[in-house]
């Protein structure tokens, strides 16, 4: 029986939805529960699985679409199924679209009931420009001659595929042999990597990228709504600090192993030259990681940095980090911006679930107590401003909760501030495409000029 796939509402302001890629292909068979296909709205990236098992068809939508809650994207029909095509042209379902990416109209009997599948935040996973495993595209789903598929948690299989591991290799430890996430960490994942630090390429290109640092309790995924309104041939890349997102904390809880880390991933990718981009804590791992002798800076933008003054919202932290349920943590995000709409409804579920997949709180509170003692920042960053070699621009918010938006007083004058007003701690999220522009502007200015090549 044909189960119609639709663009599914993610959130509850959600209008449109931006196509990711699609795991499986046409004509290939997908088992239920398989993630089918990504998508990106202005909040979160989000994986969408396949409500049944068969075979997809009649893909009407491809990467980078943007189309309208409910449209008809695909169709997965039962093997040897005499199924007629539809309008080849994606047309909005008449039906009241769900979460799970299907037409919520009654079943038919050409369409069966079915067991609603999840739509998952990939932690940063887009596997755009990933390498393929034994000659199949990522993603794809075993074939009957195969073997039996191994039993892993979606976190751990994301994982295993965007590292090249086969699960087969992986010893699991969880109920009935299921591989979880920490087997394939311990397993090494056959990366030759030496920092340990999770990172994306958001878009590659000619020319130094732009380096994407977050803030404590966040991951690289928080950068998408704004990288989106920069010029598509610009590199970026978004790295997870230790300790967040997929990047482990380590044996060291410090300041100082946060920008080690970030040095290393950069020295991995084999990046040199580079225009930093940091939130809050990000802000600070980035004013630090532009003194380090194998980092070439040629700009640097600080978004509500840490490290300025000692002060800071010590009872956000602890708050924060307490919260175990939706109820409990909503009014701790909330702070963090004067519209909490602007961080998106679906950020408290988002972040619970990706607790729940790891040891963030254990090590976001071992973390906490390097960065802080008795409720007050121990990071100092000023020296570091004092006399700056490339461009540098900061942007504060003028109703901040977290970090006291004066810290940026009293700065050396080749500074350039930007304060917003009706703006919390989360400019890059409440005024993203005013930061944007900046952005785009700091990074024109700290090109080498062409003399600067001769």
């Amino acid at each position: 029986m044909a189960v119609e796939i639709v663009m599914p509402r993610v959130d509850m302001d959600m209008a449109t939805g931006r196509m990711g890629r699609w795991h499986v292909a046409e004509g290939e068979r997908v088992e239920q529960g398989e993630t089918l296909f990504e998508i990106e709205t202005d909040k979160a990236a989000m994986e969408v699985d396949a409500p049944a098992s068969g075979v997809l068809k009649f893909i009407a939508a491809s990467e980078g679409d943007v189309l309208p809650v409910g449209t008809r994207i695909g169709w997965i029909v039962a093997e040897g199924e005499s199924f007629a095509a539809p309008s080849p042209s994606p047309q909005p379902s008449p039906h009241s679209p769900s979460t799970d990416g299907r037409s919520s109209e009654r079943p038919t009997e050409s369409r069966g009931a079915v067991s609603p599948p999840a739509i998952r935040s990939p932690s940063g996973r887009r596997w755009r420009d990933s390498p393929s495993r034994d000659g199949r595209p990522i993603g794809r789903p075993m074939a009957p001659d195969e073997g039996e598929r191994p039993r892993a948690t979606p976190a751990a299989r994301r994982i295993a595929r965007e590292r090249g591991l086969r699960l087969e290799s992986v010893t699991g430890s969880g109920p009935r042999g299921r591989v979880q996430l920490r087997d394939v960490d311990e397993c090494g994942a056959g990366e030759p990597s030496h920092s340990n630090v999770h990172r994306l390429w958001l878009a590659r290109g000619q020319g130094a990228p732009i380096v994407f640092l977050h803030g404590f309790g966040a991951d690289l995924n928080g950068w998408r709504p704004v990288h989106r309104l920069l010029p598509e041939t610009r590199p970026a890349l978004a790295i997870d600090l230790p300790g967040h997102g997929l990047s482990p904390l380590g044996d060291e809880a410090s300041f100082e192993a946060l920008v080690e880390a970030a040095r290393a991933a950069l020295i991995e990718e084999g990046v040199g030259a580079v225009h930093l981009v940091g939130h809050s804590l990000g802000g600070a791992v980035a004013a630090a990681l532009a003194h380090e002798a194998d980092v070439e800076a040629l700009s640097l933008m600080l978004i509500a940095p840490a490290g300025l003054g000692e002060e800071t919202n010590a009872a956000f932290f602890d708050g924060f980090l307490a919260a175990d349920d939706e109820a409990a943590l909503t009014p701790w995000l909330d702070m963090l911006a004067t519209d909490p709409a602007a961080l998106g409804s679906a950020l408290a579920r988002t972040t619970l679930r990706l607790r729940r997949e790891r040891p963030l709180v254990a090590e976001q509170r071992r973390l906490a107590e390097a960065i802080l003692a008795r409720g007050r920042q121990t990071i100092d960053i000023r020296s570091l401003l004092a006399s700056p070699q490339a461009p540098v621009k900061i942007v504060v918010g003028l109703e901040d909760r977290i970090t006291p938006p004066h810290h940026v007083e009293g700065l050396s004058g080749l500074i350039a501030l930007h304060r917003f007003a009706h703006v919390g701690h989360m400019p890059h999220l409440e005024a993203r495409r005013e930061v944007a522009r900046l952005i785009e502007e700091l990074v024109r200015a700290g090109e080498p000029k062409t003399s600067d090549r001769l």
